[in-house]
């Protein structure tokens, strides 16, 4: 083997110290998450579970559980997930294959007018009377449909495409009797894994924090997806806090703890879901952004 020379051994022994910064920065926010969910809060606000848990409760996740919305908020934020995101896969991936033909008629307009309709929207309070004139106020369309097609991403998945499907491709499947629509089945999905894998998470995560749409088109609690319940719920348990004058210092300071508990614990019961399913695109994340991006 080749040995490494000084300023190799140098360049190396920088680039992992800096590495290891920047994974601290990042990492270390979770991990206090996840140890002061289980800690006491008087430590936690004492400033001694830095580096591990201590006084170790699991009232928070009780108090959660106990709460019955919370079911129904993680039912309805996986559908609103799933079914959105199944949305927006359909209308971007054939839309973006199709403005990275060049013999796309009309191309350079629909490109111009999603490239405007990106930088000038209607706004909110015109949406919202859209929504409401066409009745899809307390319905999942309300939350799927105005935001099935992302500009920024179609330029993404446009320039994978122009990037990575290359023309002779085409002509093969044309001599084989070949359309469009077979290049597209056959060829261009199987070869587009990456950036598929890359959008999806985009839009999957879009959909799983989403909460103004939440609050704005939908009435019925029982429609409320996690976001919006858990808000609520900490919002309650403040709100008996503030409200507790006249009361005993003890069930006063008792309220204030469980305050802090749920708070730690709803944030690690968001995020939870998409911790867990960023590891298996993991591999196909990295190479879709860096492809999608780098030859854009």
């Amino acid at each position: 083997m080749k040995m490494k020379s000084k300023s190799d051994r140098i360049f190396d022994i920088i680039n992992y110290t800096l590495l290891g910064i920047i994974f601290f920065i990042v990492a270390y926010p979770l991990y206090f998450v996840v140890i002061a969910s289980i800690s006491d809060p008087n430590m936690v606000n004492a400033g001694k579970t830095l580096l591990w848990p201590r006084g170790i409760t699991f009232e928070g996740y009780a108090k959660i559980l106990e709460y019955k919305e919370i079911l129904v908020g993680y039912k309805n934020s996986i559908i609103y997930t799933l079914v959105g995101t199944i949305i927006n896969l359909v209308v971007l991936i054939p839309a973006s294959f199709a403005l990275s033909r060049k013999e796309l008629v009309g191309r350079g307009f629909f490109s111009a007018v999603c490239l405007f309709a990106m930088y000038f929207s209607g706004g909110v309070v015109p949406l919202y009377l859209l929504i409401r004139n066409m009745g899809m106020f307390d319905t999942i369309w309300a939350l799927v449909l105005p935001g099935a097609f992302s500009v920024n991403n179609m330029l993404i998945c446009r320039s994978f495409f122009v990037g990575n499907v290359s023309e002779e491709l085409f002509e093969s499947v044309k001599i084989d009797g070949g359309g469009y629509m077979r290049f597209f089945f056959s060829i261009v999905l199987p070869l587009s894994k990456s950036i598929i894998a890359v959008m999806c998470l985009y839009h999957a995560l879009g959909h799983w924090n989403g909460y103004l749409n939440v609050l704005y088109y939908m009435r019925d609690p029982n429609k409320y997806n996690l976001q919006l319940i858990l808000k609520n719920l900490t919002e309650s348990i403040s709100t008996k806090t503030l409200a507790t004058a006249g009361v005993s210092a003890e069930y006063l300071a008792s309220m204030q703890k469980l305050n802090e508990m749920v708070k730690y614990s709803t944030i690690l019961i968001a995020a939870l879901p998409m911790i867990i399913l960023y590891p298996f695109v993991q591999k196909h994340f990295v190479t879709g952004v860096m492809i999608g991006s780098v030859k854009g």
